[in-house]
């Protein structure tokens, strides 16, 4: 079995002996780190790590490579719990038209948003989609993240549907990251139809086919103002954990729209955007296991009010943050950009983005026993910085990459 070896590490970031549970409220000031250290792989996973005072040499020299990371970090993959990256072409004249003064909904209802990606979507071929896509996901993996999830959404019928999930099938047999799938027809409705005929379409004929074929791992709802109730919202996660597919709400992003009250209801794995989220909202997630997601890029993308990141905190709840990498709101999956993002504007540490961007993302995704921290026996998926100071020097140089070399599944890339 191949074996590699990370020796004179300046400091190895996360290290967690105990890597399955999420980190909240205080603990996420919290960062374990091992300084001058070394890390050993075999295979695809970690099987062990300390300070190179106690390294204990190495006894079988067969099959192993030694990388020397002398002045480097080494951090556990980011994990983009929440993207929409299966898509075609772009929207920047949308981009163009806020500047201009437009809003989302304003552009929404003039045929932009989510209606005009669906339009794009339904001429591409699954070969198109597939190779426009290997591109965005390698350029999230030279950006250091090693796990992700990917939605539908921008089909709306179930052809075009059932096409971006085997899509996102077929990516998950092709490309090294980690891939959840993401069930995502409540996204919008289409034109031509009713709202409650579209449910239906989603309930009963969208919902059974994908489980039949075990095409999603999670569904999603976008429950908002002019889309989804919070009614509709529960009426469709319920179909879906019928089917043994776990719901996922994107919840008070535009407004207040009762999104984390339907997550919530629903046993959701997490709620996701939340820049309108409530103090009865916080308790609720209190009493829940439901993970709150923000995603700082669509919220300074879309120049919408700051999600209450501090708060949450503060308020004893865990926190993860994600990209939400898509055409309209967020073309960017740089994961390091989006913690700068909540390091300066939501005054969040940098030890409290870098818990949000590994160990809680990753139980957004329910990938908590494999990824997310440097923990015998979980996934070889991280990264080794260039020479920087330390941690804190990744969100502080908002504009850098500073990803050195990629290791996935104990491959180097």
């Amino acid at each position: 079995m191949k074996k590699l070896l990370i020796k004179n590490i300046k400091q190895l970031i996360q290290v967690r002996d105990n890597g399955d549970a999420v980190i909240a409220g205080e603990d996420m000031k919290m960062l374990p780190c091992i300084n001058d250290a070394w890390l050993a792989i075999e295979g695809d996973k970690i099987t062990d790590y300390g300070a190179m005072a106690d390294f204990p040499g190495i006894t079988d020299w067969s099959n192993i490579e030694v990388i020397d990371a002398t002045g480097k970090l080494v951090f556990p993959s980011w994990c983009d719990a929440h993207t929409h990256i299966v898509f075609a072409g772009s929207r920047e004249l949308e981009f163009v038209d806020r500047i201009n003064g437009l809003t989302y909904e304003q552009i929404f209802e003039r045929g932009g948003g989510i209606l005009n990606s669906a339009k794009k979507l339904a001429n591409a071929t699954e070969d198109e989609l597939i190779e426009q896509t290997l591109v965005r996901l390698r350029e999230l993996q030279l950006n250091g993240t090693g796990a992700v999830e990917i939605k539908s959404g921008y089909g709306l019928s179930l052809d075009a549907e059932l096409k971006i999930l085997r899509v996102i099938k077929k990516l998950k047999e092709i490309s090294p990251l980690t891939i959840k799938a993401t069930f995502l027809g409540a996204h919008a409705v289409p034109s031509g139809i009713s709202k409650e005929k579209y449910i239906d379409v989603v309930m009963n004929e969208m919902l059974p086919q994908i489980a039949a074929e075990k095409l999603a791992d999670y569904c999603d709802v976008f429950c908002e103002k002019k889309y989804f109730t919070k009614e509709e919202t529960v009426r469709i996660l319920s179909a879906a954990t019928t089917l043994g597919i776990k719901g996922k709400v994107h919840a008070e992003q535009l407004s207040h729209s009762a999104g984390v009250e339907a997550g919530v209801e629903s046993d959701a794995i997490s709620v996701d955007h939340l820049e309108f989220v409530t103090d009865n909202d916080i308790q609720l997630l209190q009493k829940s296991k439901t993970m709150p997601v923000i995603l700082p890029g669509a919220q300074w993308f879309l120049q919408l009010q700051n999600p209450p990141a501090r708060k949450m905190i503060d308020a004893g709840l865990p926190l993860a943050i994600s990209t939400d990498y898509n055409p309209g709101s967020s073309p960017s999956g740089n994961m390091a950009f989006n913690l700068s993002i909540a390091c300066v504007q939501y005054k969040l540490t940098p030890e409290e983005v870098i818990n949000a961007a590994t160990l809680n993302s990753a139980y957004a995704m329910g990938l908590l026993q494999s990824h997310g921290s440097i923990t015998v026996g979980k996934k070889a998926n991280l990264f080794i910085t260039k020479e920087i100071p330390n941690y804190a020097f990744v969100p502080y140089s908002f504009a850098t990459n500073l990803v050195e070399q990629i290791i996935i599944n104990g491959n180097k890339i």
